[in-house]
């Protein structure tokens, strides 16, 4: 893909291009008082681009955007629109500016199938007031540590540098993106060559200690989350449960995790939950550091801040939340049905990581494409260690206008090379939908807590 020309952030903020690029810079007054008026609350560009196919953020969509359908369930503000143009393989190449080699890939993986419906971009994501005020408030007073593979200075626990030097604090902004307590039910599938696959369900459960009111942050200032999984279905994995406590410094600290075997009733710890280690259930068709995009520590990789491009992400795809929409209609063959996929164009931040010399990963490269609006990650291209371009990750950005809360309305990660690919977080045929106004307490996350979690 021809390289773009990197766009600089309002007021000509210039971004440091080192390989490590891992030097915090202070902030200056000038560039705090943009937070609001020439970037976004939480460090965007506020306005549109030059050709008027990017619109200025105006807030996001309001609380009151559609109408509650009942179990977390919400109306789709965006259900009556049609998309503009759909790019295809035989169209791909007079959009390729506008695309990731990941999404080229697909197209020439899967030239028969795979299309993406493209419609008016609409910067649907709002964040609550309180999140704008500790932004403004913070900004400029978290510190990487280690060459930047932790972070200090974070009570606050959201947004750690709203205005990035350097991508590593980009990747930082992902992993302390402002995020709410949730319990949920979700599906994961990993379709096979012919399409066929077993549905795996999955109950969750994440807590934040600002959020928790057992929890005195200030007695854990390095832990970012608590995280619980169940597998509930199929019968012969179903009862298995993972723990984790993730840190924001995993070299002083590293992730604690711990795996309850139904089988064999115990509780284990699990090291092996980190980096390029199996995902759960998940056929080694991801690693544990894949999920929500991207989830690990930093430390084996030297980023490489690449610049802001504009490129059609999955974004606003509401039809892969509407209550009722069948698992069955969306996973196929080779991807997902594109008929449920919405893709939008957004500015993003590119980020590239490359592994250090004298550590190891199975993904030799990572490019990561980051939504501005949500400083979430929206697209992945992983490489292996010959170079070659492996698997494409896409995360479909949603917005919960309810809970003021974007999501990933499905995760997919596509194995090129072997024509498979893992589906996950679908739960439109679920008694609920996540559940953000789940109160956790921190009982519910330790390992005396597994074995009951457990039990079958």
């Amino acid at each position: 893909m021809r390289m773009q020309k990197t766009l600089l952030g309002a007021g000509g903020l210039a971004l440091s291009l080192l390989a490590s690029g891992v030097m915090a810079q202070s902030l200056t007054q000038a560039q705090i008082d943009q937070l609001g008026t020439s970037l976004t609350p939480v460090g965007a560009e506020k306005a549109g681009n030059a050709a008027g196919t990017i619109p200025e953020w105006t807030g996001g969509l309001p609380t009151n955007a559609g109408k509650p359908l009942g179990d977390n369930f919400y109306e789709n503000p965006l259900a009556g629109q049609q998309a503009e143009f759909v790019i295809n393989a035989q169209n791909y190449q007079q959009y390729k500016d506008n695309l990731t080699p990941g999404q080229v890939a697909m197209f020439e993986r899967y030239p028969e199938t795979f299309r993406m419906p493209v419609f008016k971009t609409e910067r649907t994501v709002g964040y609550p007031q309180e999140v704008y005020d500790q932004v403004k408030q913070t900004a400029g007073q978290a510190k990487l540590v280690n060459g930047g593979d932790g972070i200090s200075n974070f009570s606050h626990g959201t947004f750690a540098f709203p205005i990035p030097q350097s991508g590593v604090e980009v990747i930082w902004n992902h992993n302390t993106r402002y995020r709410l307590n949730v319990q949920r039910l979700y599906m994961q599938a990993i379709p096979q060559t012919n399409g066929s696959y077993t549905l795996i369900k999955l109950e969750e459960e994440v807590g934040y200690p600002n959020r928790m009111s057992d929890v005195d942050a200030s007695t854990m200032p390095n832990t970012l989350l608590f995280f619980k999984q169940r597998v509930n279905a199929p019968a012969r994995l179903a009862g298995n449960v993972l723990l984790v406590h993730d840190t924001l410094d995993q070299l002083k600290e590293p992730r604690m995790a711990w795996v309850y075997n139904a089988g064999q009733r115990r509780v284990r710890r699990a090291p092996q939950v980190a980096y390029d280690g199996p995902g759960t259930a998940s056929d080694g068709m991801r690693t544990s550091d894949n999920f929500a995009m991207y989830n690990g520590a930093p430390d084996r990789y030297n980023w490489k801040l690449v610049g802001k491009k504009e490129i059609y992400v999955p974004y606003n795809s509401g039809k892969l939340t509407e209550r009722g929409a069948q698992y069955s209609d969306v996973l196929q063959a080779g991807h997902i049905n594109p008929d449920y996929t919405r893709f939008e164009l957004h500015r993003v931040w590119e980020v590239q990581g490359n592994v250090k010399e004298g550590q190891r990963h199975i993904y030799a490269q990572r490019n990561f494409f980051v939504d501005e609006d949500s400083w979430m990650i929206n697209l992945a291209d992983h490489y292996d260690g010959r170079g070659t371009l492996w698997r494409v990750g896409e995360g479909h950005i949603g917005f919960n206008y309810a809970n003021q809360i974007p999501g990933y309305s499905i995760e997919t990660l596509y194995d090129l090379l072997a024509g498979r690919y893992i589906a996950l977080g679908m739960f439109t045929e679920e008694s609920y939908a996540p559940n953000f106004d789940y109160e956790p307490n921190y009982n519910q996350f330790t390992p005396a807590a597994l074995r009951a979690s457990g039990i079958r």
